[in-house]
């Protein structure tokens, strides 16, 4: 029985120090959080759900989520700077997509997630 007891404790410290050794460094789950802190905010989320669907223009995004253009154009420099949408220009207009395929993967886990 002790045998047993100690070998249930050897497993455990050897779990433990496995994971401890697979542990990302504090700076890249900082970072991760960081991330996460983005998808926080509905208005964000619902950006990113209308950018899912097509590439659009802050005027275009404003009129999907009934929002004012200023109120739209802030939310969007914190999607840049997180690197979740990119823009690009044509003449004037500038129109926003989802930065690339793991953003777009990252949304459709998150309501399969939410969906279950």
């Amino acid at each position: 029985m002790e045998k047993e007891g100690a070998d249930a404790g050897r497993k455990r410290e050897t779990a433990v120090q496995r994971v401890k050794d697979r542990q990302p460094e504090d700076e890249y789950l900082y970072d991760l959080a960081e991330l996460f802190k983005v998808f926080g905010d509905s208005t964000r989320i619902r950006i990113l759900y209308a950018l899912f669907e097509s590439e659009l223009c802050v005027g275009d995004l404003a009129a999907v989520l009934e929002m004012n253009q200023p109120a739209v154009s802030h939310q969007l420099r914190i999607l840049k700077d997180a690197k979740l949408v990119k823009f690009r220009r044509e003449g004037k207009s500038i129109f926003y997509a989802l930065d690339d395929d793991h953003v777009r993967t990252i949304l459709s886990m998150g309501m399969d997630h939410v969906e279950e």
